[in-house]
C-alpha cells in the first residue's frame, strides 16, 4: 500500500518547486505589482553598518557640552536630520532611510560606545554585517575617544555594587555571565509604541504649535520651570522642526530627480513624492500615501533618537490608518493594488533596518531579530469589534508578501468575526509563523488591574516580542534583562555553588547541602531563596538603569507624542506622575518549563517514589550522565508540565506564584516589580553555559523558552499544552506580564477545511482559557533538516522563533536544532 503523500505547507510548495524567490508569492500579485518585486529583488542582502547617525551625533554633542541632556539630545538629533543623506531608491513609493541605501544598522556610540573600538572589526570578521575599513578607523579616531568615560553603559556600570555587576557580567562588563543576562545592550533602551495618530491629524506642526503655547503660558518666575520645563518645550519645538526640515529635503532630492527622470511614469512618481514629502509630516494627513509616509518618517526620525534594539511598534495600524485608506477608496484615488502597494514599500522599509548586536550577544538575539509589532484586529474603545476593510487587506499582503517582517500580530477576542479569524488561521497555514496571537480576553483585564481606564485597556497595543503598551497611558521602561531559572535551582542543589562554563563559583546564597533536605518543600524552599536573591539584585540593577537614564538620556521626539510628557513638561526618561506603568521594566525568566520539569523529576523520583536518592542525582548532574544513562531515562520519563497532567502543572503553578510573589517585594525608584516569560533566543544562549539538569537535559543544550514546555516533551497534543499551561497560572497576582507560548503543528494537522476548522477551534480556545499569547510553526522537520544540510536551497525559509520569525539559514546550528526538537503535533 502506498504511503500517503506528504503534506506540505504554501511556503515549503514553494521552495520544493523551486519558486522560492524575493518576490510576491501569488501569480496575481507579481503582475499588478511588478515595482515591489524589483525591490524585493535587492533585498536580502548582508546588512551594512552606516556610522553617519554616530558620527553627527557625537558632532553636535561635542558643541553643546553646557546644556541640559534633553536640549543637547534636540540639537543632535537637529543635526543629524539636517546632514545625514537623503536617498530615493528606484521604484520606492514611500521614502526615507537612517543609513544610506540598502540593509543596514546604524550605531548609538552614547549607550555603549567603547565597545564599538574593538567591537566593529570583529563583526567585519565574522561576516555577518559589512562594514568598511574606512568606517572602523573613523569610529575609532573621531568617535570613541569622545565618548570613553561618558558613555550610559560606564555610568550604569559605576552604580552597581560588585556583587551585581559580577552576577549580571561575570568578568566582562559588556558580555553575560549565564546566572543573568542583561537585556539593555548597545541598542537597547525603551520598548515604544509610538502616537502616530497624532501626527497624522496634527502634524509636526501642529505638535510645534502646542509646545509653542506651553512654553509662552509657563510662569517665568517659577524655577522649576527653568531648569526643566522650559528645556523640555525648547526641545520638542528644535525636533519637530528637524524632523520637518528632513522630509522637505527628500521633497527636493524628489523634484530634483524628477527633472532629470526620462520615464514619464516615473517622473510622475517622483511628482507625487516630492508633494507628499512636502506636506507630511508637517501637515495632517490627507490621503493613504501621505498618511503611511508621514508614520514612516515618524518611526524613521524615533529609530534615529534613540535604540529601542527595533522595538517601535507599528502599534494598531488597521485602525489609524483606516480612515485615510477608506476615503480615498471611495473618492477613486486608490484601489486595493495600490494601497496594498504601499502598504508593502512600508514593510520594505521597516524590514532594512538591522539591529547591530555586540559578538558575545548574539546568542541571545539571532537572526538580526527587531520587533515593530504590526497589530490589527481587537476591540475599539467602544468595546466593539475593531475589524474593518483593511485589516483584511493587510493580512493579504501579509500572506502575498516574502519577507519575515512585518512582525504581524492578530488580537483576538471572543466577538472575534468567524470569516476574519478563518483568514488568520489561512495565513498561519502558510508556515511562516506569522500572525502571532494577542488574547483580549486575558490582556484587557489585566490592564484595568493595573488601573487603566476600560476605554484605554481596550485600545492595546502589542509592542516588542509579546508585550504590550497602551498609547499615550503606559508611560516608561527601562529594557528588562533575564533571570536563568534553571541555574537558580541547581544552586539550590549545592548550597549556592553554581557550575558554568565549566567552573564552579559560589554565586548564590548559602541555602544548606541539598542531601539533607527531608522534604521536597525545603528543596522549594532553598529554590526561592536562590531566586529571591537573583531578584533583589536584579532590582539593583534596574534601579540602577532607570537612574542612569535620566541622567544620561533624553528622547523629546518620542516625549512629544505622548501625552503623559506633554501635559507634564518632561522627557520620557524622567520620573512621571501620569499614566500607568504597563509592561514597564520587567524581569524576564527564562528556562521555566526546564526547572518546573526538574523539580518535578526530583519530587516523583527522590521523596516520593523514592527510586533514586539526591545523592545519586547530584552525581549523575556532575558527570553529565556519563555512565548514568539509566538514571537519566528516568527523569527523562518523569511526569512532564505541558501534558494536562496535575502532577508536573501543579508544580507549575507553585513556581509562577512563588516569582510572582517574590517580584512583589521589590520595587524600583519607578515601582516596577513585573515578570514575564519572553526568551528572544536567550534560552539558547544561557543553555549553552548550563550544566547538565535534572530533567534529564544534557549540559550545553537550550533551555525551554518562553511558558512552553522543555523540547519533546508535550506529547499529548496541543490542546493539552494550552490547559497545562492554564492550569499552571497564577491568577490572583496582577504582575505577570507576557507570556510567550509556541507550538508546532506538522501540516497535516492544519490540512483541508477540517484542518482549517480544528485550527479556528483552538485558537478559540486559547481566546476562551484566556492566555497571554500564542504563535505557531506549521512546518515538517524534515525540511528543516534538509535546510541544515543545503542551506543555498533554502535561504528564503523563515520560521518563528520567540516573539518574531526569521530566516533559518540565517540562526545557528544550536537554535536551528532546537526549533527542529520542538514537538511536532501529528493531531489536536
Amino acid at each position: 500500500m502506498e504511503a500517503a503523500a506528504k503534506v506540505l505547507t504554501p511556503q515549503e510548495e514553494r521552495i520544493i518547486k523551486g519558486l522560492d524567490k524575493e518576490e510576491l508569492t501569488t501569480e496575481e500579485a507579481k503582475n499588478k505589482r511588478q515595482r515591489v518585486n524589483k525591490l524585493l529583488a535587492r533585498f536580502r542582502k548582508v546588512p551594512r553598518v552606516d556610522i553617519q547617525r554616530a558620527l553627527l551625533f557625537t558632532e553636535s554633542f561635542q558643541e553643546t557640552e553646557s546644556l541640559p541632556v534633553v536640549l543637547r539630545w534636540a540639537k543632535a538629533m537637529e543635526n543629524v536630520l539636517n546632514k545625514i543623506e537623503v536617498v530615493i531608491n528606484d521604484d520606492e513609493l514611500i521614502v526615507g532611510t537612517c543609513g544610506g541605501t540598502g540593509r543596514h544598522s546604524i550605531l548609538y556610540p552614547e549607550l555603549r560606545g567603547c565597545w564599538l573600538e574593538e567591537g566593529l572589526q570583529r563583526l567585519k570578521e565574522q561576516g555577518a554585517y559589512l562594514v568598511s575599513d574606512e568606517d572602523i578607523k573613523t569610529v575609532k579616531e573621531k568617535i570613541v575617544p569622545y565618548w570613553r568615560g561618558k558613555t550610559a553603559h560606564e555610568t550604569y556600570i559605576s552604580l552597581l555594587p560588585e556583587e551585581t555587576r559580577y552576577l549580571i557580567y561575570g568578568d566582562d562588563n559588556y558580555g553575560a555571565s549565564g546566572l543573568m543576562q542583561d537585556n539593555a545592550n548597545i541598542n537597547a533602551t525603551l520598548n515604544w509604541a509610538v502616537d502616530y495618530q497624532k501626527v497624522l491629524e496634527k502634524g509636526f506642526l501642529g505638535i510645534k504649535k502646542d509646545a509653542e503655547e506651553k512654553l509662552n503660558s509657563l510662569d517665568v518666575v517659577d524655577p522649576q520651570n527653568h531648569i526643566q520645563k522650559t528645556p523640555f518645550l525648547k526641545a520638542v519645538i528644535i525636533v519637530c522642526d528637524a524632523m520637518i526640515a528632513f522630509a522637505k529635503r527628500y521633497a527636493e532630492l524628489a523634484r530634483e530627480m524628477a527633472r532629470n527622470e526620462k520615464d514619464k511614469i516615473r517622473k510622475k512618481e517622483l511628482e507625487r513624492i516630492a508633494e507628499v514629502c512636502e506636506w507630511v509630516p508637517a501637515n495632517p494627513a490627507r490621503t493613504f500615501h501621505e498618511a503611511v509616509q508621514s508614520q514612516w518618517f515618524t518611526q524613521l526620525g524615533c529609530r534615529l533618537e534613540q535604540p529601542t534594539t527595533g522595538v517601535i511598534s507599528n502599534g494598531r495600524i488597521d485602525q489609524y490608518l483606516y480612515p485615510y485608506y477608506k476615503k480615498d477608496l471611495e473618492e477613486g484615488r486608490i484601489n486595493e493594488d495600490s494601497a496594498l502597494e504601499l502598504l508593502e514599500c512600508l514593510w520594505l522599509k521597516i524590514a532594512d533596518f538591522v539591529p547591530l548586536n555586540a559578538t558575545n550577544a548574539k546568542s541571545f538575539w539571532e537572526g538580526y531579530a527587531h520587533f515593530e509589532q504590526t497589530v490589527i484586529g481587537g476591540q475599539t474603545r467602544d468595546g466593539q469589534d475593531a475589524t474593518n476593510e483593511l485589516s483584511y487587506l493587510i493580512l493579504k499582503s501579509k500572506k502575498e508578501f516574502p519577507l519575515h517582517y512585518p512582525d504581524l500580530s492578530v488580537r483576538i477576542h471572543s466577538q472575534t468575526p468567524e470569516p476574519f479569524l478563518r483568514e488568520v488561521c489561512e495565513l498561519i497555514r502558510e508556515g511562516t509563523g506569522f500572525p502571532k496571537l494577542l488574547n483580549d480576553e486575558e490582556i484587557i483585564p489585566h490592564l484595568l488591574a493595573q488601573g487603566a481606564t476600560l476605554e484605554d485597556a481596550r485600545d492595546y497595543t502589542g509592542c516588542a516580542c509579546t508585550e504590550i503598551r497602551m498609547i499615550n497611558t503606559s508611560t516608561y521602561m527601562v529594557v528588562g534583562g533575564n533571570i536563568n531559572l534553571p541555574a537558580a535551582l541547581e544552586m539550590a542543589l549545592n548550597d549556592g555553588v553554581l557550575k558554568l562554563k565549566g567552573n564552579k563559583q559560589r554565586l548564590g546564597v548559602t541555602t544548606g547541602d541539598a542531601r539533607n533536605f527531608a522534604t521536597f518543600d525545603e528543596l522549594m524552599n532553598a529554590f526561592r531563596l536562590q531566586v529571591e536573591y537573583l531578584v533583589r539584585h536584579f532590582y539593583i540593577r534596574q534601579t540602577a538603569l532607570e537612574m542612569t537614564n535620566a541622567m544620561k538620556l533624553a528622547a523629546p521626539l518620542m516625549s512629544s507624542l505622548h501625552d503623559v510628557c506633554m501635559n507634564e513638561l518632561t522627557d520620557i526618561h524622567q520620573p512621571l506622575k501620569g499614566g500607568v506603568s504597563a509592561d514597564t521594566g520587567n524581569i524576564n525568566l527564562n528556562g521555566f518549563g526546564t526547572a518546573v520539569e526538574s523539580l518535578a523529576a526530583i519530587k516523583k523520583l527522590v521523596y516520593d517514589d523514592k527510586k533514586i536518592t539526591m545523592n545519586e542525582l547530584l552525581e549523575a548532574l556532575e558527570a553529565n550522565f556519563e555512565g548514568k544513562e539509566a538514571l537519566r531515562q528516568m527523569l527523562l520519563n518523569a511526569p512532564k508540565y505541558g501534558n494536562n497532567a496535575p502532577y508536573a502543572d501543579q508544580i507549575a503553578r507553585e513556581v509562577d506564584a512563588m516569582l510572582l510573589t517574590t517580584a512583589r517585594k521589590f520595587k524600583t525608584p519607578n515601582g516596577h516589580q513585573y515578570i514575564k516569560f519572553v526568551p528572544v533566543t536567550s534560552h539558547v544562549g544561557l543553555g549553552v553555559v548550563m550544566g547538565a539538569t535534572p530533567n534529564g537535559r544534557k549540559a550545553g543544550e537550550p533551555l525551554s523558552e518562553g511558558i512552553s514546555p522543555t523540547q519533546g516533551v508535550d506529547m499529548k497534543g496541543p490542546l493539552s499544552t494550552l490547559l497545562s499551561i492554564d492550569r499552571a497560572k497564577s491568577r490572583k497576582y496582577a504582575n505577570s506580564l507576557a507570556r510567550l507560548l509556541n507550538i508546532k503543528l506538522s501540516p497535516q494537522v492544519v490540512a483541508g477545511e477540517k484542518g482549517l476548522q480544528d485550527l479556528m477551534s483552538m485558537v478559540r480556545t486559547f481566546c476562551d482559557l484566556k492566555l497571554w499569547h500564542l504563535q505557531f510553526n506549521i512546518l515538517n522537520s524534515d525540511i528543516l533538516r534538509d535546510a541544515q544540510k543545503n542551506p543555498e536551497k533554502y535561504r528564503n525559509l523563515i520560521v518563528r522563533v520567540a516573539g518574531y520569525s526569521a530566516y533559518f539559514v540565517d540562526l545557528s546550528p544550536q537554535l536551528q536544532n532546537e526549533i527542529i526538537n520542538r514537538t511536532e503535533h501529528q493531531h489536536m
